[in-house]
């Protein structure tokens, strides 16, 4: 896989829940330790997404807000 972002991180596939229009798909970088990601639900069935397929999150560094109190 090529690709520009400098943010990807290679997961496993722990959960997905199928929506009308959007599939919600929880990914574990490790244990205990999970990303949530919203796509559109035809890129899911299009990417054959399923529970403990590997899979990549990629995180464009634009779209991340890191906060502190």
């Amino acid at each position: 896989m090529e690709i520009s972002a400098r943010n990807s991180l290679k997961t496993t596939v722990k959960k997905v829940v199928t929506g009308s229009v959007n599939t919600e798909v929880t990914l574990e970088l490790a244990p205990g330790i999970e990303l949530v990601s919203i796509i559109t639900k035809s890129s899911a069935e299009k990417l054959g997404l399923a529970e403990g397929k590997q899979a990549y999150a990629v995180i464009k560094s634009s779209d991340v807000i890191v906060a502190v109190d």
